[in-house]
């Protein structure tokens, strides 16, 4: 997980570029999105003297582009070129609502405009944007409400995602969404090896950084900070992972003699973080990391390395054991699947836009299919932790009794299931200190019988 994830705009970001620069650029990210491409990848691509404006505006805007390409259909009922829709659905998504204008309305609508006239594919549409966003400003209130009753609008999700969530989790659908909308807090995995929370806890205190306890091994900061400003986060003592995604260690290797060479296999391990966590745990642990992706591989090699810790790492497809798997069995298995992500949209906002229907049962089948191929490597007696960032209960629940119902030599462990948003989850191996505010996860721990 990207350590430093910007926060929701609720203010002017500090500037040195003049702000239609910013919003060029902006515009340019989600038009990429509504492509089909990473907004990681290309705010990575911008130059580092816009790129933190623009990673901040991004996210506002597309955690309103719902809302925003509502209120463009009123201002205009044929959709114009990609690159003049992106600027001015940018545009109101940044200013359709007061109190989360991250600059005066006005300021937004001028320096929206400058920026269709200082750019070749937008020039010619100029005069069209400045019209749209001059009536925006006159009939704002009107607009807003004939887009309400929109569900994409209202939501700011697509409407095949909101609906899919309504059947799957009846009872918090709502509260899933509004949290989506929020920016994700920063937290910390304190390595044990080095403090404890408490101690780590007071080290921050000392530098004016103020953190709550969660889970078993995490701070929750109570506000962001670059990774740099954190003490000994060079030296391994300390790692940026979300709570939820904190579960999967003390889970999969609770009641285990930290004290034996257990072999692990980390089946989908890149960028490395649940891997340097068993290890930390269990640093006697014979662990294999795996990735498809080499240059992935090298993700998990350089967070090792800071850590202190040591696991053979391949790049090499799960799902192929023939292919890298030495014939000896595993005492457990930790298989974090390939998912729609829609744990984890409000650090990532880009990924409701980029999702399709289609996808998640796809991704059901490629979980079916690395559980199938996985399970047989496990010895008896050991243990196999499953577990997405999604929320869809296709990535989840049933993926998981579909596979009970085929391998009758599976036992289903004591497990948090679906993890939702601003819930307290249950059955956890560290009820007594709750997560705090975490992402959506999946979890279910499965035990091969003995015999």
């Amino acid at each position: 997980m990207t350590p430093n994830v910007p926060s929701q705009v609720t203010r002017a970001p500090a500037q040195s570029a003049p702000l239609w620069r910013l919003l060029q650029a902006t515009a340019a990210a989600v038009q990429a999105t509504r492509q089909g491409r990473s907004l990681t990848a290309q705010i990575e691509s911008v130059s580092q003297e816009l790129r933190p404006g623009v990673q901040a505006l991004s996210f506002q805007v597309l955690r309103q582009l719902g809302r925003a390409t509502a209120l463009r259909e009123q201002l205009a009922g044929k959709a114009p070129p990609p690159a003049v829709d992106a600027l001015l659905c940018t545009a109101l998504a940044l200013c359709w609502r007061d109190e989360e204008a991250p600059y005066p309305v006005h300021t937004l609508v001028n320096q929206a405009v400058e920026a269709a006239r200082k750019q070749r594919n937008t020039q010619a549409q100029s005069g069209f944007i400045n019209a749209c966003l001059r009536r925006f400003m006159r009939e704002r209130e009107a607009l807003v409400l004939k887009t309400d009753s929109d569900l994409q609008a209202q939501w700011n999700h697509s409407r095949w995602w909101v609906e899919r969530l309504q059947a799957d989790h009846p009872l918090h659908w709502q509260q899933i969404l509004t949290q989506a909308q929020q920016a994700a807090p920063m937290t910390l995995r304190v390595n044990a090896r080095h403090h404890t929370v408490a101690g780590y806890q007071q080290q921050l205190q000392a530098i004016g950084l103020q953190a709550k306890a969660v889970g078993s091994q995490g701070l929750q900061l109570n506000k962001a900070v670059p990774v740099n400003q954190l003490p000994g986060f060079a030296a391994g003592h300390v790692s940026v992972q979300d709570a939820a995604a904190q579960v999967a260690a003390p889970l999969l290797l609770q009641g285990l003699d930290a004290e034996m060479p257990w072999r692990i296999l980390d089946a989908c391990a890149a960028p490395g973080g649940k891997t340097g966590h068993l290890l930390e745990i269990y640093p006697q642990a014979q662990v294999l990391a795996l990735d498809v992706d080499e240059a992935r591989c090298e993700r998990i090699h350089q967070n090792l390395q800071r850590l202190g810790l040591t696991a053979q790492v391949l790049a090499a497809d799960a799902g192929q054991p023939a292919s890298w798997w030495d014939g000896i069995l595993f005492d457990a298995v930790l298989l974090d699947a390939p998912c729609t992500a829609s744990g984890i949209v409000r650090r990532h906002p880009d990924v409701r836009w980029l999702r399709r229907p289609t996808d998640s049962a796809q991704l059901a089948r490629t979980q079916a299919a690395l559980l199938k191929a996985l399970w047989p490597l496990v010895k008896p007696g050991g243990r196999l932790l499953y577990c997405t960032c999604s929320i869809f209960k296709s990535e989840g629940d049933e993926t998981v009794q579909a596979f009970l119902q085929h391998n009758t030599d599976a036992l289903m462990q004591p497990s948090p299931g679906h993890l939702i948003p601003g819930q307290p989850p249950f059955g956890l191996p560290f009820e007594d200190n709750p997560l705090g505010e975490h992402d959506g996860f999946y979890y279910a721990l499965l035990e091969k019988r003995l015999g």
